[in-house]
C-alpha cells in the first residue's frame, strides 16, 4: 500500500466521471463538536397500518394496495417526471430549457415493514432483483424513454418519508448528468482499448486487494480508488456485462448475495440500521449497441464516525469539489472485518 495516500493530502480520479475527489486523511483526527443525528428507532412492526406501502393499506390517492406477499410494484403517486408532458424549449439568448418526460415508479421490496434489505434473504432480494430487471425491459421499451434509473433512498437522514422496505425506479427521456459523464468516459475508453473501463479496473484492483470487501463467483464488492463518501462502496460484476437483464440465474443469485453481504456489514458498522443511497448504473435504452457500457451498483452513505454523526456536503464540497477525510482502504479495513 502507497503509505503517502494515508499521511498526505492528494487528489484521486474518477475514471467514470473524469472528476477528482479531494483526499485529506488527516483531518479525520479532528475533534467533532458539530450536529448529531438522532438514530431512528429501528423497532418496527411487521405491518403498520398507518404506512400507505404495506400490503392492503390504502395510499394517499385513494388506491387500494393488494394483500402482497413479496415484490409490489406502482407508479409513483407523487411522480417527478409525466409521460404526457407537453414537448417544448426555451432558446431565448441565455434562457435554455427542455420539456422531460417520464415514468416513475415504486418498488415495496417485501410485504414486511420491519425489513431492510439487510434483514432479506439472498433468495427474497432476489426476486427485488427479477423485478430490476423486468422494470428496465418494460420502461426501456417505452419510445418516450432512453434511460432507467434504479435507486433506494434508505433511512430518514438521506430524506426518505417512509420506513417501509422500498426503492425507486425513475425512467425518462434523456441521460441524467451523472449517466451522461459515464456514458462519455467508458465510451471514450472504449473507442481507445475496446475494452471495458470498468472490466480493466476492476482486474487491477483485483490484483492489489487493497480495497476488496467480498468477492464470489460472479461479484466483487469493492470500495473504488476515487470513492466520495466515507463508506461509499460499489458492487461490481466480473463479467462485462451492459445491463442488468444480461444476469444468468447464478449471477443473479450472486448479485443478490453480494448486497446482501455490503448491507449487513453497513448495520453492524455502527450498530444501527444504516442509512444510504444505492442506484445502479446501467446503459441506456437508447436503441444503440452501448457495447461500451459495464453496469455497477454502488452505495453512498452519509455517515462518518458514527450512527449520529453525518458527513456533510458543503463549504468547499460545494463550491470547489468533493472532498473525503478517511482514505478509501481505511475504510475497507473497517467493512471487511465485519463480512460474514
Amino acid at each position: 500500500m502507497n503509505t503517502d495516500l494515508q499521511d498526505y493530502s492528494h487528489k484521486r480520479y474518477n475514471i467514470l466521471t473524469g472528476e477528482w475527489v479531494l483526499v485529506s486523511p488527516h483531518r479525520a483526527k479532528r475533534p467533532w463538536q458539530g450536529q448529531n443525528e438522532e438514530v431512528s428507532a429501528d423497532d418496527r412492526p411487521a405491518h403498520d397500518p398507518s404506512c400507505y406501502l404495506c400490503a392492503g393499506n390504502t395510499r394517499i390517492n385513494g388506491e387500494q394496495n393488494p394483500d402482497y406477499k413479496d415484490v409490489f410494484v406502482f407508479t409513483n403517486d407523487f411522480a417527478a417526471l409525466q409521460s404526457t408532458s407537453k414537448t417544448f424549449s426555451v432558446n431565448d439568448g441565455l434562457f435554455k430549457a427542455e420539456s422531460e418526460q417520464g415514468i416513475c415508479k415504486v418498488i415495496c421490496f417485501s410485504p414486511d415493514h420491519s425489513k431492510s434489505l439487510a434483514d432479506m434473504a439472498v433468495e427474497d432480494i432476489n426476486k427485488v432483483v427479477a423485478t430490476w430487471q423486468k422494470e428496465y425491459t418494460v420502461l426501456g421499451a417505452e419510445p418516450i424513454i432512453n434511460y432507467v434509473q434504479i435507486f433506494e433512498n434508505k433511512g430518514a437522514v438521506m430524506g426518505c418519508s417512509n420506513p417501509h422496505p422500498h426503492g425507486q425506479i425513475w425512467s425518462q427521456s434523456t441521460l441524467p448528468n451523472e449517466v451522461e459523464k459515464k456514458d462519455h468516459q467508458q465510451q471514450a475508453y472504449f473507442d481507445k482499448n475496446q475494452t471495458s473501463l470498468l472490466g480493466d479496473y476492476l482486474e487491477q484492483e483485483l490484483e492489489v486487494k487493497e480495497r476488496i470487501i467480498f468477492e464470489n463467483e460472479h461479484f466483487v464488492v469493492l470500495t473504488p480508488f476515487w470513492a466520495v463518501w466515507p463508506f461509499e462502496t460499489m458492487i461490481v460484476p466480473k463479467r462485462s456485462q451492459k445491463n442488468i437483464t444480461e444476469l444468468s440465474e447464478d449471477e443473479s443469485l450472486s448479485f443478490s448475495e453480494a448486497i446482501s453481504k455490503i448491507t449487513k456489514a453497513y448495520d453492524k458498522l455502527f450498530n444501527c440500521s444504516f442509512p444510504y443511497s444505492s442506484g445502479i448504473h446501467q446503459a441506456p435504452t437508447n436503441g444503440k449497441p452501448n457495447a461500451h457500457w459495464h453496469w455497477h451498483m454502488s452505495f453512498y452513505p452519509p455517515l462518518l464516525r458514527s450512527a449520529t454523526v453525518k458527513k456533510f456536503m458543503v463549504g468547499y464540497e460545494m463550491f470547489g469539489s468533493p472532498q473525503r477525510d478517511i482514505t478509501a482502504e481505511q475504510a475497507v479495513a473497517r467493512l471487511r472485518d465485519l463480512i460474514v
